[in-house]
This record gives C-alpha cells, structure tokens and sequence, in this order.
C-alpha cells in the first residue's frame, strides 16, 4: 500500500512539473495582462484539462498493470458501444 502510494505521489510530481504543463503555465502566467477575462478562463480551463489528464494517466499507469490497462480500455470500449446500440447512435 504504501508503494502504491508513493507511485502515485510520483505521478503526480511527473504531471505539475511536465514540460508542457510548465508551458503552459509560464504563458498563462506571463501573458495574464494582455488577456481578456474569456481568454484568462479558457487558458486556465485548458491547463487545468490538460494537467488532470495527465495526472490521471500516469496515476492509472502507476496503479494498473498494462494487461489490466488494455482490460479497462475493452470495458470501455464495450460500454461505449453499448450505449450506441441502446440510443441506435443518437446521443
């Protein structure tokens, strides 16, 4: 349990100090006078998306085996295709 723990703690850390989601970050930061309050929300939407995506990824890498990985994404893959048969594809 507490491996797993520091594993996610690790993914974690991987995702804030990401490349892109420093990037991102340092735009919104340097860039946070010249937006209007649409484009402050939209840029902070997006880095928020993008950093939680992120850290979702790698906690489920962390957490998962790749065979359980593949397993969840089947499941998924079903679910969705289910649900387009039971709607006949209209949402």
């Amino acid at each position: 349990m507490l491996s797993t723990a520091l594993a996610i703690q690790q993914a974690t850390a991987e995702a804030v100090h990401d490349e892109t989601v420093m990037d991102m970050a340092a735009h919104i930061y340097h860039s946070r006078d010249n937006m209007s309050g649409d484009e402050f929300v939209r840029a902070m939407f997006m880095y928020s998306a993008h950093l939680s995506a992120m850290t979702a990824t790698l906690v489920t890498h962390a957490c998962l085996t790749e065979s359980q990985i593949d397993e969840m994404m089947n499941t998924i893959k079903e679910m969705e295709a289910l649900g387009e048969d039971i709607t006949n594809g209209n949402n």
